[in-house]
């Protein structure tokens, strides 16, 4: 009776210190194991799984929201096709007698395009007076000379009126032929050269050759920043017998907004004349020269001139 007693107080009695204590660690570690899963809860796993996202970070790889180099590339804005130009290059044709050639330069991208032997050369005559101006002007920017007015005044009678006495005191200057090798390499000419006597008016200029000219008087290089918009001015003012050609193709309204020099002369030993023209306009410039028997006279090659720009003002319309 008295084990049986001591068996069932052991048995049936109050729970000893080591089980209590193992149930307090279960407990405890039950406590852990959910403060773990709980969102938010600072024992939260690292490695736990996110709602909505992938535990596998091959899978996030894939579905491009790490990986840089799967992100499509935004498509540039193409820019803006320019204006078109008041002329366009198409085939010319002339019932003429003797040679002709042309060339239109877009300045705004540099394009040029003309008659298939625009490339051959003309002496130029009064139109390389455009350059002869521009090349003093800069050259004594350059050397930090004043231009006196009285010269100013001589610059304006060589451009508007093609003065000749006042072009050789110009040329001379500027050290005679020095001069159309400056305009070689200044102006990247290609197929140009001084003449073979050393006067300017024997220049020898292609029609590809006055285009790039124009552009080089337009952008600045040919008379340096502080004389171009003056040169430009100047040419819009050609009065007289210098003013023919190509600005007569355009509406009157719009002749004085285009630069110019011509040239024109009779050579007695080819028994020849020689018509020139230079045009500047708003993102284009245009050359074009005409040599035929000298019994034809000058408005013949005058006409010649113009009627080309003509064909170039209607195909742009």
């Amino acid at each position: 009776m008295a084990g049986n007693r001591r068996a069932n107080r052991s048995g049936g009695g109050d729970p000893s210190p080591l089980r209590l204590i193992g149930v307090a660690v279960v407990l405890i570690g039950l406590v852990l194991v959910a403060l773990r899963l709980l969102p938010g809860s600072p024992f939260e796993s690292d490695v736990a799984a996110r709602w909505g996202a992938s535990s596998d970070p091959a899978a996030r790889v894939a579905d491009g929201a790490t990986d840089r180099s799967t992100r499509s590339t935004p498509t540039p804005t193409p820019s803006p096709e320019p204006p078109p130009l008041p002329l366009r290059a198409t085939e010319v044709t002339l019932d003429a007698e003797g040679w002709w050639s042309w060339s239109l330069l877009d300045t705004r991208t540099g394009e040029i395009a003309g008659s298939a032997n625009m490339s051959e050369t003309n002496t130029t005559a009064s139109l390389i007076k455009a350059w002869i101006v521009a090349d003093y002007l800069r050259r004594a920017d350059e050397a930090d000379r004043t231009v006196s007015e009285a010269k100013l005044a001589d610059a304006t009678k060589i451009i508007r009126d093609s003065d000749n006495t006042r072009t050789q005191q110009f040329y001379n200057t500027l050290g005679g032929e020095s001069s159309i090798k400056r305009l070689i390499a200044t102006c990247k000419l290609t197929d140009s050269s001084p003449a073979a006597d050393g006067g300017w008016s024997r220049t020898n200029l292609s029609a590809r050759d006055t285009a790039r000219m124009g552009a080089c008087i337009a952008d600045g290089r040919a008379a340096g920043p502080e004389w171009t918009d003056w040169l430009l001015k100047e040419m819009k003012l050609v009065r007289g017998a210098g003013d023919f050609g190509i600005r007569k193709a355009f509406p009157t309204a719009e002749q004085k907004q285009i630069a110019i020099k011509n040239g024109w002369v009779d050579r007695t030993r080819e028994q020849e004349i020689h018509v020139n023209c230079l045009a500047i306009g708003d993102g284009w410039t245009m050359g074009v020269m005409v040599r035929y028997p000298i019994g034809l006279g000058y408005e013949y090659g005058m006409d010649n001139c113009e009627k080309v720009a003509e064909q170039l003002r209607t195909a742009a319309t």
